[in-house]
């Protein structure tokens, strides 16, 4: 970045002070990572996981309590909810070996972030505080899983099926695939990135990353020292995903070509693999993200995620530091002394 570099103890984390906004980059990996909401963000951390949110302002609700005009940003006051989280993976250590930890990391991601969803969009609705029943949860997760084994696993297998026989080989075969799985979540990103009702959400996802790159690099979390921060972030699930496609191809090619209805069964069964060798990989990069070999492999999930962030302005960063700030008031995610066998696997995603 051609700036001079601070140093904690901990190491070199960022340029100067005299750098542009949204250049700085922290290069410490510590055991948090979030997801954007409805007008807000929500953060986890080893044990704590915590939303934030800003709730609309009184003359922005009608008599009932309705909001006047969803085009109208909240301009409210900010609400937090903060919780605890035993994760499986502390209570069980084989839990918490290789790849294996990926699988169950994600599952309770989702959990999470799913819950986080709906607080998120109780709060744009005063006085809406009725609880999702936990089946209700259970059937969201397995339908969301469902569409997303759907569209990027069974759909690509099944066109390329359709021209098995001119193909000529199995090398071909899951080229073929490869590059279609790849084709369909690109498109898919492009056409999230102009839907103008995500906006806001990818704001807030920026926020997230900035904010989770200042607690990286030892600053006090204000909205003007995030706001330095690279709204790019090493750990982002965007990045992972594009992870996720380029390794179900290595995962597949052994198989072979296979009857269709095998070809359907081993990407479905294969899913679970796939997610923990590419949750290895994305937090390889997030240790290792100073080294130039590692810049050169994670930089093309950075560029991917210029479609699912925005740069948000400091209202945003400071739900996002209000939702940080509530888990560190229970915990430090990533003290030294703690241990690592209990960060392990806690969180993939940025």
């Amino acid at each position: 970045m051609g700036a001079a570099e601070r140093r904690t103890p901990d190491g070199p984390v960022a340029p100067a002070l005299d750098t542009q906004p949204s250049e700085w980059v922290a290069t410490r990996d510590a055991p948090v990572g979030g997801q954007a909401v409805l007008e807000g963000v929500m953060m986890r951390g080893v044990g704590t996981w915590a939303v934030a949110c800003r709730k609309p302002a009184p003359e922005q609700l009608d008599d009932q309590g309705e909001r006047l005009d969803l085009d109208d940003p909240p301009r409210g006051e900010i609400a937090v909810k903060a919780f605890g989280v035993e994760s499986i993976l502390r209570r069980h250590r084989i839990l918490r070996a290789p790849i294996v930890r990926g699988v169950f990391a994600l599952g309770e991601s989702l959990v999470i972030g799913f819950k986080a969803l709906g607080i998120s969009a109780n709060t744009q609705v005063p006085g809406e505080e009725e609880e999702i029943g936990g089946w209700l949860w259970g059937a969201t997760i397995v339908f969301a899983l469902a569409l997303a084994v759907g569209l990027f696993f069974v759909v690509p297998v099944t066109l390329t099926n359709l021209i098995k026989d001119e193909l000529g080989s199995a090398v071909v075969f899951w080229i073929v695939e490869g590059i279609l799985r790849t084709v369909i979540f690109l498109l898919y990103l492009l056409l999230l990135s102009r839907m103008r009702d995500l906006r806001r959400v990818f704001e807030y996802h920026g926020a997230e990353h900035k904010t989770i790159s200042c607690y990286e690099a030892g600053l006090p979390l204000t909205p003007e020292n995030a706001h330095r921060f690279s709204r790019l972030h090493p750990r982002c699930g965007t990045s992972f995903l594009l992870i996720v496609m380029i390794v179900a191809i290595f995962v597949f090619s052994p198989l072979g070509l296979l009857p269709w209805w095998a070809l359907i069964a081993s990407r479905i069964v294969g899913v679970p693999l796939i997610a923990g060798i590419s949750f290895e990989l994305i937090k390889l990069a997030g240790r290792h993200r100073r080294r130039r070999w590692v810049r050169a492999l994670i930089w093309p999930g950075l560029k991917l995620q210029l479609l699912t962030t925005r740069e948000p302005d400091h209202s945003q960063l400071a739900v996002a530091i209000a939702a940080m700030e509530a888990v560190l008031e229970r915990e430090t995610p990533g003290e030294p002394g703690a241990g690592r066998d209990g960060f392990v696997g806690i969180e993939i995603a940025a």
